[in-house]
């Protein structure tokens, strides 16, 4: 982190002024059992470790910071018209981990140029992606701000030593009585921010993916522990993918992250055909552990003549210990047949069991009232913490007539809790402003509404399907960067018109697009460096047939 004070005159004279400062820094915690050390290229030198391991018996995790000392006071001397102060902050896993990043920043500093850097760094950032409208200032400020954030909190893919621990939902930011989530990663990484980053950056998308491959020791063991087969990611994950929920009820029931992680896996793969990830770097190992999971938690229900998954809490925490969450299993369907058809591209055996259970899994309809119940039992009018349901077609793929996806929405609209979660309000956990500082989950649920609503982008087998709308008060739309399968995209329409250009291609091996248009069927290629224009209309993207 750098720290810049510059101290301008404004007034004529040759006078001295200082400018007090105050830091309540102090080289003491409750969590860390901290040393100094000697100084290092002027930077004062503190390490320690962690107190507490994630897991009894664990490893204490080292911590190496070098800063640069703050004074009580800067001045700017007679006669100058201005100064500027820099002051430097490091923290690494190693004590040479925190040296050669202060090396680093002490060369720009040397040479004038820290700042530059870092603003040639965020440019060409938003030169590679990017989501604005022609409408309200204020609807662009957060729809630019909630991007901001979001890249903030991902390490710079490229870097040397990558390698990314998850997104938790409040970032870095350390919250107030005990709103920070500790750094701990949960669903809201796969299904609220995963797939923002996945259409701009695919590859700090994969990198996401690998902290849960790097993980995936802790989620078997998860599973064991509960008695089951495969794997069964942590509700709450940090290092080693062990529970580290503090109570359990939460680690036990809310089984459904499991269909979230695979649904980023799958969304992976349809947009980058990166089957190198599952071949040789674990993905499939994820797939294939959670397809497990499911067959070994269902029960067959004779009755019925289905499959019934008991006990589970869905993302509607009010209700816990129900049967037959309709949330849970429309992913349980999904992530089996999603793993079925992986499993068949990569040349795998399918177990007869994964589609069985797929096509057999129950999921609560009540056709008297035309709408899906959350779960067994649940009565209309009953309070939800989150609706749950109103995910089902999007961002969850699950086909639902128009008319059925209406009456959920109206159905749980009316009784959702506005002490719930805030998934889409931005900046703020809760609609109070209270919760989390920085809601990188709200954050994700706004930026999808933007990102797949304004566009009607999905991410399908077959290609990015697209069915632009305009909403009232914007007259246009411009989303640029977007990636798919090696090319970068730039997708931007108004009233009555949309407009696609390849602007580049990561090599050769990326395939030539086209836009097919629907209903004529109509196919326009989309050649690098060509601006494509149509009628408004909807259609996909995907690879040339041509």
């Amino acid at each position: 982190m750098a720290f810049s004070v510059s101290i301008t005159r404004v007034a004529v004279g040759t006078w001295p002024i200082t400018v007090l400062l105050r830091s309540n820094f102090s080289p003491e915690s409750p969590d860390l059992d901290l040393h100094l050390g000697p100084d290092f290229q002027g930077a004062r030198y503190l390490y320690g470790h962690t107190l507490t391991p994630e897991q009894p018996g664990g490893s204490q995790q080292e911590v190496h910071m070098l800063w640069t000392p703050v004074p009580p006071a800067l001045t700017l001397g007679e006669s100058e018209e201005d100064q500027t102060w820099e002051f430097l902050t490091v923290v690494g896993g190693s004590r040479a981990e925190a040296q050669a990043c202060l090396v680093e920043a002490l060369q720009l500093l040397a040479r004038g140029t820290l700042y530059t850097v870092h603003a040639q760094a965020w440019a060409q950032l938003w030169a590679g992606c990017g989501l604005d409208v022609v409408g309200p200032l204020p609807l662009r400020q957060a729809l630019r701000g909630a991007l901001y954030y979001l890249l903030s909190a991902l390490p710079q893919p490229g870097a040397p030593g990558y390698t990314c621990h998850g997104l938790s939902p409040g970032g870095l930011s350390n919250g107030s009585r005990e709103e920070c989530y500790w750094g701990h990663v949960f669903w809201d990484q796969d299904l609220w921010l995963f797939p923002n980053i996945l259409m701009f950056h695919p590859e700090a998308a994969r990198a996401l993916l690998e902290y849960r491959v790097r993980t995936l020791g802790g989620a078997l063991d998860n599973a064991r522990t509960l008695g089951y087969q495969g794997a069964k990611f942590a509700w709450e994950s940090a290092g080693s993918g062990l529970e580290v929920c503090p109570e359990d009820i939460y680690g036990t029931q809310e089984i459904h992250i499991n269909g979230a992680v695979l649904l980023a896996f799958q969304l992976y793969y349809y947009t980058t055909q990166d089957l190198q990830l599952f071949r040789e770097a674990g993905g499939w190992d994820v797939v294939r552990a959670v397809a497990e999971f499911w067959c070994s938690r269902v029960e067959w229900s004779p009755e019925e003549e289905n499959y019934h998954l008991k006990g589970v809490m869905p993302p509607d925490e009010y209700h816990s210990g129900v049967n037959n969450s309709v949330y849970t299993n429309v992913l349980v369907q999904n992530s089996l047949r999603f793993a079925a058809t992986l499993a068949q591209e990569l040349g795998q055996p399918v177990p007869s069991e994964w589609l069985a259970v797929a096509d057999k899994i129950k999921v609560p309809f009540d056709p008297r009232r035309n709408f899906h119940p959350e779960f067994d039992g649940y009565q209309p009018g009953e309070e939800v913490k989150q609706a749950d349901v109103v995910l089902l077609g999007y961002p969850i793929p699950f086909h639902l007539s128009p008319h059925i996806r209406r009456k959920n929405l109206e159905i749980y609209e009316a009784v959702t809790s506005p002490k719930g979660p805030a998934m889409t309000w931005v900046w703020t956990e809760n609609a109070d402003g209270s919760g989390a500082v920085n809601f990188l989950t709200g954050m994700g649920g706004f930026l999808q509404a933007a990102l797949f609503g304004f566009t009607g982008f999905r991410i399908t087998r077959a290609g990015v399907t697209f069915d632009p709308m305009c909403l009232a008060g914007v007259s246009g739309v411009c989303i640029c960067g977007v990636s798919y399968q090696g090319n970068k995209l730039d997708f931007s329409f108004s009233e009555g018109s949309v407009t696609i250009e390849v602007k580049a291609q990561a090599g050769p091996w990326a395939p030539l697009l086209e836009a097919e248009l629907w209903p004529t069927h109509t196919r326009l290629p989309l050649l690098p460096g060509h601006k494509v224009c149509f009628p408004s209309s909807a259609g996909r993207i995907q690879r040339s047939l041509l």
